[in-house]
This record gives structure tokens, sequence and C-alpha cells, in this order.
């Protein structure tokens, strides 16, 4: 059963320019084009000091991120926990030279093509995890 929900921790707040309507129809879009389905996903945004508490208790790593990924899926259904921390969203839209906005779409679509089965660990999965960020972010130009 498809459910995305949305959910804000600490000092984080849902970006305004972005609707959750566009993003759940991004996510369907990005699911149809890799032959996925849409289960339950929910994106929890929050702050630098819960995602550093999240990636300390869960991961046992001691270092901030932008994104952190639970992977629930079954099959081909698209299902996790995706913690997002705009703060770090925000600064690496500084460190990069692109709009918040840019980033944010980034690190959505990042966080499901993890979903997927993308991996990021090495050069090789990195620059194709990148190729198929790219892929989505066209996609979302398709709403």
């Amino acid at each position: 059963m498809k459910e995305i929900l949305f959910f804000e921790e600490g000092e984080a707040c849902f970006p305004s320019f972005f609707s959750e309507q566009l993003i759940i129809d991004w996510i369907d879009v990005i699911a149809l084009h890799y032959e996925k389905t849409v289960g339950a996903i929910n994106f929890i945004f929050c702050d630098d000091a819960y995602i550093l508490s999240v990636n300390r208790q869960y991961l046992q790593h001691d270092y901030y991120t932008d994104v952190i990924t639970f992977d629930y899926c079954k099959g081909n259904m698209l299902s996790g926990d995706v913690f997002i921390s705009l703060d770090t969203v925000r600064s690496n839209s500084e460190l990069f030279s692109t709009s918040y906005e840019n980033e944010f779409c980034r690190v959505i679509c990042h966080s499901i093509l993890h979903l997927i089965g993308f991996k990021d660990k090495t050069d090789i999965d990195s620059k194709e995890m990148r190729k198929n960020e790219n892929i989505c972010l066209d996609l979302l130009k398709t709403l």
C-alpha cells in the first residue's frame, strides 16, 4: 500500500518552496522509470543535531550527513525511512555553489535511488549515483 508521509524533528521545517504532493508525484514517476512500486516511505526532515544522533545510534557513525536512508524494501516495492538534515542540505548547497532548492531535490532523489538499490561508497558507484540523480532531476521537470 502506497503511503508517503512527512515529519519534522528538531528545529527543521519543511521547505516552503516544495509541496509534499509534488514530492509524492515525483517519487511515483521515479519508481515507474525504474520499474518499481511505491510502498511506505517516511521522510523525516531534521536539523544537524537530530541526524547526528540517528547516525550515532543506528550506524555508529560520529559525523553529520545530509541524508540517512533505512531500506525496508521488499521485492519491487520501495519502502523506508529517510532522515534529511536540512542544515546540511543548506551548507552543501553553499559548498557546491548550487541553490538550496536544487540540493534539496538532489537529496530527495538520492534517497529514493538508495531504496531502488543504487550505492555510493565507491567512486564507480558514486558516478552511477550522480548519473541517476540527474535522470531523476530531469523527471521532476516533467511534472
